[in-house]
């Protein structure tokens, strides 16, 4: 028996014709968003790798002139890792608490709704502004000084908004389910979040921090307000200014010689790399932590 081709009516035709013309331009949307993207890696990577060795890994830019070819990123990459480092330390428990209240204790309540508008307006805060009222109040008034955990401060605010609205997501998303089963075996509410509700938002979690930490891990103006430049290696952030990477590269390209421009492209490169590195051990940890890796 044989059976007889589907009849296409106008109709079906017309929702196959739609159908194509959305894909089509959804890849074309696709295909604008990646090309921008690609060309800058690979304006990188291919003005980076003429000084990126491991001389510009191990050394600083101390008594190195801006047209000597030596020197290095040292300073800047200890500096970033530190600053970006205390600004997670600082950011993500404040952003993860508060995701936890906004989403478990506070529905429906005026404080909620108040920390929900200030958390909104702090993602719109310009990077500037954050660097702006550190310099004010931790620089001046407190009479502190330059030092990079004055730039850590400074990112963390723009840490916060971020960390807050992705979290809050993904607790959002654990089914209520679990809550309640929990509840129904006589679990109490604290317990229930930090051995159901965590655990399952984990790995998303873990996603959300990790783009925070890219969105402040290129930041110039805060660091240049807060931090200050110099070309000698200062391990400590809390005393002294503190060298980064994004003001390496600022540095380096306002100097008008090829040897600076050429440190300044694998400053940029270095900083490209070590943000794809933390964001590929954050997929690591949040594939090793995956409730259905356990199963």
């Amino acid at each position: 028996m044989t059976m007889s081709p589907p009849i296409l009516t106008p109709l079906s035709t017309g929702r196959r014709v739609k159908n194509r013309i959305v894909q089509g331009l959804v890849w074309l949307a696709f295909a604008i968003a990646v090309v921008p993207l690609v060309s800058v890696l690979w304006l990188v990577l291919k003005n980076g790798f003429a000084r990126f060795d491991m001389e510009f890994l191990t050394h600083s830019m101390r008594n190195i002139g801006a047209r000597d070819a030596g020197g290095g990123a040292y300073h800047a990459v200890l500096g970033t890792l530190e600053q970006v480092g205390l600004a997670t330390l600082i950011s993500v428990p404040v952003g993860l608490l508060t995701a936890i209240y906004l989403v478990e204790y506070g529905q429906g309540r005026r404080l909620a709704r108040s920390i929900s508008f200030f958390v909104d307006v702090m993602t719109g805060i310009p990077s500037v502004v954050a660097g702006l009222f550190i310099l004010a109040f931790w620089v001046l008034i407190l009479g502190v000084g330059y030092s990079g955990f004055a730039g850590s401060l400074a990112l963390s605010i723009l840490m916060m908004p971020t960390v807050v609205r992705s979290s809050e997501e993904m607790l959002r998303l654990v089914p209520n389910d679990l809550r309640e089963a929990s509840y129904a075996l006589g679990v109490p509410k604290w317990k229930t979040i930090v051995r159901i509700v965590l655990p399952t938002a984990f790995t998303g979690i873990i996603t959300g921090v990790m783009l925070a930490i890219a969105r402040v891990a290129g930041e110039t103006a805060p660091l240049l307000l807060t931090v200050f430049i110099t070309d000698s290696i200062n391990p400590d952030p809390f005393h002294g200014p503190q060298m980064g990477l994004p003001l390496y590269v600022f540095d380096q390209m306002t100097r008008p010689n090829i040897t600076a421009v050429d440190r300044a492209w694998a400053g940029a490169l270095t900083l490209i790399l070590i943000v794809m590195l933390l964001n590929l051990v954050a997929r690591l940890i949040g594939w090793w932590r995956s409730p259905a890796k356990g199963r």
